[in-house]
């Protein structure tokens, strides 16, 4: 998806040629069209291939799967999430990032949230 999202839109060797250690073309050629067929991509034929966008801007894609993580993965607890991401992220958090972490949450505070 953030192939395609960089893009705008892209052919399975688009996507192909923007990845570092890529699949296979059938296994980039399956994923967009399991993508598809859950509403996240559509296509057009462009001659021989099919050329695909994505039906949401990145930001919406990024919030739905976040949702789904937390509901599937955290019970819809995002203290539990950021909980887990602390505990993995061990020291590579760098005090700019713990001081960012503190407004945000302080700024949710305020809000109720």
């Amino acid at each position: 998806m953030d192939a395609i999202h960089q893009i705008g839109e892209a052919s399975v060797n688009d996507v192909l040629d923007r990845l570092s250690d890529p699949p296979s073309y059938s296994s980039i050629r399956t994923m967009m069209r399991l993508l598809e067929k859950k509403g996240f991509l559509r296509h057009r034929r462009e001659g021989m291939k099919y050329v695909y966008r994505p039906t949401e801007a990145p930001e919406k894609a990024r919030r739905s799967a976040l949702q789904h993580l937390l509901k599937t993965f955290f019970g819809g607890s995002a203290g539990d999430a950021v909980a887990a991401v602390l505990d993995l992220s061990g020291d590579r958090i760098s005090p700019e990032e713990l001081d960012r972490l503190a407004r945000l949450i302080e700024e949710a505070r305020k809000q109720g949230r």
